[in-house]
């Protein structure tokens, strides 16, 4: 099942550290075959706040996920960021092909005697 590493990234000011962290971000994620689906593009904020920006990748699982976090190439180039842009990074596992909302919701209704 498809994995997403999902980053709330906040404002900052562009310096030569954040622009050799994007430089090689793409290197370290290849051998556990993340790609970007979401990358600085504006955000279109419908309800709330959402100061930053937005960043998803995709990995094949949630396993090559962590494994590239952890990964000595990725935290090599990781306090490059780290130091200069405050940020909010989350692992999630998608949903299975075929996902169908109103079976959640049916189990939640039962579990909570609704």
């Amino acid at each position: 099942m498809t994995a997403y590493a999902i980053g709330h990234i906040r404002p900052q000011t562009m310096n030569e550290d954040i622009l050799r962290y994007i430089e090689e971000i793409q290197s370290t994620m290849d051998p556990f075959e993340g790609r970007f689906l979401v990358h600085g593009n504006p955000v279109e904020v419908l309800e709330g706040a959402f100061p930053g920006d937005l960043v998803i990748i995709a990995f094949p699982d949630i396993e090559r996920a962590r494994a590239w976090y952890a990964s000595p190439a990725y935290q090599e180039i990781l306090p490059l960021r780290t130091r200069h842009i405050p940020a909010d990074i989350l692992l999630v596992d998608g949903v299975p092909a075929g996902y169908d909302a109103t079976k959640t919701a049916a189990a939640l209704r039962e579990s909570a005697g609704l």
